[in-house]
């Protein structure tokens, strides 16, 4: 007899009492999903995440005492067995990206149907990452104008990857998904796949949001662009 796979383990920090209410009515209708806990701002979020260790954080950016950026922070410097899943009232955010750097999965608008949340949670708690291609190309977009200069030279980090990954990089930085990126390069989705688990362990990065700000930062791929 097969036993049974265990659900996942969500703590719903938000400071709005009425939207943790509706995600967790939303996530109680899910059979593998189990909301063990909520805190209403940062600095309870970070104690329970400490405590529960739950598998997945939903977490509001704008809170009292300690905003969802802070707490990503505490949940990632603590090598807490957590991932973070940011929750953003607005597309563009300036927390956002503030957010993504500090260690974040990912990041969902709050208005997210309900079956892509449930989808997001199971991916991040499955170690991957969760990035909204459009909403992420509009953040960086706007707060471009405080990333380095595009036109000095990559680091020497990014002078590891062969051409093939490079190329990868600017199109998962561009938002594109492993099946777009296989069209554009004619190649198979489970050869892009590999081409970014490759850029990924030679830049020691965890998953595709790091790669995604790696990108801007460096400069390899220019706000607008």
């Amino acid at each position: 007899m097969e036993q049974a796979t265990r659900p996942v383990r969500v703590l719903l920090v938000d400071d709005q009492p009425l939207l943790r209410t509706g995600f967790r009515m939303v996530l109680g209708a899910e059979d593998d999903v189990d909301v063990v806990g909520e805190a209403s701002d940062g600095v309870e979020g970070v104690e329970l995440s400490r405590r529960l260790q739950p598998d997945v954080v939903l977490m509001d950016i704008r809170m009292p005492r300690m905003d969802g950026v802070a707490a990503t922070r505490a949940i990632v410097q603590a090598k807490l067995p957590v991932r973070v899943l940011i929750l953003t009232t607005f597309d563009l955010d300036e927390y956002v990206v503030g957010a993504l750097r500090a260690g974040a999965s990912g990041f969902l608008a709050k208005d997210v149907p309900a079956e892509d949340l449930v989808t997001a949670i199971h991916t991040v708690a499955a170690g991957e990452a969760v990035v909204a291609p459009r909403i992420l190309r509009r953040l960086l977009d706007q707060f471009g104008t405080f990333l380095p200069d595009p036109d000095a030279a990559p680091p020497a980090r990014v002078d590891v990857l062969t051409e093939r990954e490079r190329e990868v990089l600017v199109w998962v930085a561009r938002g594109l998904s492993n099946a777009e990126i296989a069209r554009q390069l004619s190649v198979s989705e489970t050869t892009v796949k590999t081409h970014v688990g490759h850029l990924l362990t030679k830049l020691d990065l965890r998953d595709r949001v790091q790669a995604v700000v790696l990108a801007y930062e460096t400069g390899l791929v220019r706000p607008g662009s």
